[in-house]
């Protein structure tokens, strides 16, 4: 494994975030983590720059973990694991890289001179409240310190266990701008089970959106991978938005699956073993490259725009995640449970 040339989650370049001798691997013999390797190391830099080359609306990343016990078959950050000389197939779901000094060294990075507070987003390249989160609870540091700073910033999630930080965030929501979205692409249970095997079910998901939402946080919903041939007929696009609609988020947002390499070849396999039907479709919709043809995307993103304003959401925009007044809770109203490593 190559440890000490990683500069950054873009790739491979000197100088190295962490040495060679700062990493420390461990196995746990409990269900939840059998057959998982996580490897600790002590990183060297935590906020990373997006490539100026990304389609993402963001500059500035934080990833407390790399690799990601989720399983997606489709996830586009496979290819990072390569830069490790690591496998991006079972490698990505089985060999789980923790920042360890996360908390304390974002701590030192927002107080640093050069940073002026700019919007930092989570989640976006694997999930920073999947499983292995249960057990090492980096976020929580995390977002005291983007608290104590009032920096702005966002989470993308699977992950029911945000929960567990419900009242982090609505501190953070006192003193600065927090965004929340949860990923449902499909509430087809047959085809969550197969493609991301490693997740909370999709009512599972829609129920972190009714907490939060419950709680006074605005809940977007990033409705990604559509899925082509597979979830994007109109009635399988409906019963999902209706579903987002009815758990009360503020927003819902399309993404076409796209296949970047490293997740290509992973997704391709897959689809030979569970849907052999669909390989020559995909392969000539994908011909051009990692993204589906821009009439496609254009066609899925109206058909959910359409269907979502007739149950009263629209598409996220500036301000779409801000903030609301939380209810008043009762006093025998109990608090959600975040309950991660259960997945159905």
């Amino acid at each position: 494994m190559r440890w000490e040339n990683l500069a950054s989650d873009g790739g491979a370049a000197a100088p190295a975030l962490f040495a060679a001798g700062a990493v420390t691997t461990r196995t746990f013999d409990t269900p939840e983590f059998r057959g998982i390797t996580f490897h600790e190391i002590r990183a060297r830099s935590i906020v990373n720059r997006v490539p100026g080359a990304s389609r993402m609306p963001f500059e500035w990343t934080v990833n407390p973990y790399r690799g990601c016990t989720h399983a997606c078959v489709y996830c586009f950050a496979r290819k990072t694991h390569s830069y490790l000389d690591l496998d991006t197939g079972h490698g990505f779901d089985s060999q789980i890289v923790v920042k360890v000094n996360a908390p304390e060294l974002l701590r030192r990075e927002l107080a640093a001179p050069r940073w002026h507070g700019e919007h930092i987003a989570m989640g976006t390249n694997v999930d920073c409240y999947q499983r292995a989160e249960g057990r090492y609870r980096l976020m929580p540091g995390i977002l005291t310190a983007l608290t104590e700073r009032a920096n702005p910033f966002s989470i993308l999630t699977k992950g029911t266990l945000i929960l567990r930080d419900l009242e982090l965030l609505r501190r953070a929501a006192d003193v600065t701008d927090v965004g929340v979205s949860v990923s449902v692409g499909f509430t087809d249970d047959e085809l969550w089970r197969t493609v991301e095997p490693g997740t909370p079910s999709p009512e599972r998901r829609l129920d972190v959106v009714r907490a939060l939402s419950a709680r006074g946080l605005s809940c977007g919903v990033l409705m990604a991978p559509v899925l082509p041939f597979l979830s994007d007929s109109p009635e399988r696009l409906r019963a999902t938005v209706r579903a987002i609609a009815a758990a009360g988020a503020s927003s819902v947002t399309p993404l076409v699956l796209h296949l970047r390499p490293g997740a290509r070849e992973w997704f391709w396999a897959w689809l030979g073993r569970h849907h052999p039907r669909l390989l020559r479709r995909y392969e000539s919709l994908y011909a051009g490259g990692a993204y589906a043809p821009t009439w496609y995307q254009r066609q899925v993103t109206r058909q959910v725009h359409e269907i979502a304003a007739e149950y009263g959401i629209g598409p996220a925009g500036r301000g779409g995640h801000r903030r609301v007044p939380a209810p008043a809770a009762g006093p025998d109203e109990p608090a959600p449970r975040a309950a991660q490593l259960t997945l159905l």
